[in-house]
């Protein structure tokens, strides 16, 4: 029996970055980037007002210095600090206000001495301007403005170039396209960008037993599941997925079948190709496309599965058993890896903590346990607690309603074979629930 290490690295060997293609920014979050990105021109390209307030010359409102009149109105301190000192009485250092500019502007203003301009966020400076004076710090008067702070020069204003220059990178390759990646490419006029494809995985279900959910089930005959189930797996590593549905016929139309499926993907996954006696076609067919792999990993539930490379594309194929939970744990710890790592993910496995248990569990001696549970936080003391929908003494594992209630997974050593209500546990933590 091979160990979950062991097979893992089997696995995690055969990954390979797709070939990279030129893609709309927009369809490229969650890729990693295939090209450096450099700026041609600065970002921002010009001055521009960092806040709603008035374009003016620091040394028209004191400068360096401040102002004494403390503000009528709100916190002054919501837009910054700034020092308070003597000044000269209101009606004295009241200025004129000579106009307004809107963002997204494209009429030039030239500031003269003691004047100022209404600006909003994002607006281009007036020549000779050389800060904002924000709304807070002022009257908010339309024609005349009287200051109640000082800026100085520079304050508020967003400089040709202070987030990039031209020649900077603003992506680099291997890095994975992000909200802020693709926000950058926007910014730097890039309407598509080289990135490395998600990795293509299609998604069968074999058995004879099984009919699609929009017939009804006759005696003897149960839904198919795991296509769906499993496609939503791979769909939620990131990968581009094709639910092919049930694999029916004789077995020269599931090897085609097979073979068109090789063609288009670079994964894939067959759940109910092994264990039974009604699993021993897909097989056959199998071994004839590739080298199939079948020993049993030291694990529960899910230690009945296959692994090969079929084609001569030499594509990986996962042979999952037909239980839902069995083939969702085994693509937890197997596929979901092999698929981060195609997308050049740092993170391939998911998170783990250390959780106080709450319950008492109990696993196979020598296998290592994979338990559907849910994860909390206590309340008082922030600690992890976890509790275990299935595993728990007298709770059956195989049922899928509890893993459609868990957030994480318990993992239990292969040397530990019951769990005590107050020990530390090692938790895969899946995804938050609502």
């Amino acid at each position: 029996m091979r160990s979950v290490e062991e097979q893992l690295a089997l696995i995690t060997d055969t990954a390979m970055t797709p070939e990279p293609v030129r893609i709309a920014i927009t369809d490229a979050l969650g890729m990693m980037c295939a090209e450096e990105v450099q700026a041609s021109q600065p970002l921002p390209g010009f001055p521009q007002a960092a806040i709603d307030g008035y374009a003016v010359r620091a040394v028209d409102i004191g400068g360096e210095r401040a102002l004494r009149a403390a503000p009528p109105r709100g916190d002054t301190d919501s837009v910054g600090d700034a020092p308070l000192a003597p000044t000269p009485p209101a009606a004295e250092k009241s200025l004129p206000v000579v106009g307004e500019v809107p963002a997204g502007s494209r009429q030039p203003l030239r500031l003269q001495p003691k004047q100022v301009v209404r600006v909003h966020t994002g607006a281009p400076l007036p020549t000779l301007s050389d800060a904002v004076l924000p709304l807070e710090w002022t009257d908010r008067g339309r024609k005349r403005m009287t200051p109640y702070r000082a800026v100085r020069s520079g304050d508020f204003v967003r400089r040709v170039g202070d987030d990039i220059q031209p020649g900077d990178v603003a992506v680099s390759s291997g890095a994975i396209l992000g909200p802020a990646q693709i926000g950058l490419l926007a910014a730097v006029g890039r309407e598509k960008v080289l990135a490395y494809p998600r990795p293509r995985v299609s998604v069968i279900s074999y058995g004879r037993e099984l009919v699609d959910v929009d017939r009804d089930p006759g005696l003897g005959q149960v839904f198919d599941v795991n296509s769906y189930s499993l496609a939503a797996a791979a769909k939620d590593a990131g990968a581009d997925v094709h639910r092919v549905g049930i694999a029916e016929g004789e077995p020269r139309r599931i090897k085609e079948m097979l073979q068109s499926q090789i063609m288009r993907s670079e994964i894939i996954v067959i759940s109910g190709a092994v264990g039974g006696s009604g699993s021993q076609v897909m097989r056959e067919v199998l071994e004839d496309l590739g080298d199939i792999d079948t020993s049993r990993v030291a694990m529960h539930p899910g230690s009945v599965q296959g692994f090969g490379l079929i084609g001569e594309q030499r594509v990986p194929v996962f042979l999952l058993p037909a239980n839902p939970v069995s083939s969702l744990v085994i693509f937890e710890v197997f596929v979901r890896p092999l698929i981060r790592l195609s997308l050049g993910k740092g993170a391939a496995h998911r998170r783990l903590v250390r959780a106080r248990s709450i319950n008492h569990l109990t696993s196979r001696p020598g296998r290592r346990g994979y338990i559907r549970a849910r994860l909390m936080r206590d309340a008082q003391t922030s600690d992890y607690l976890v509790e275990g929908l299935g595993g728990a003494t007298g709770a059956p594992a195989h049922l899928l309603a509890g893993l459609s209630q868990a957030n994480a997974m318990i993992r239990i050593p292969e040397e530990v074979d019951e769990v005590r209500p107050g020990d530390v546990v090692e938790v895969m933590f899946l995804t938050q629930r609502a």
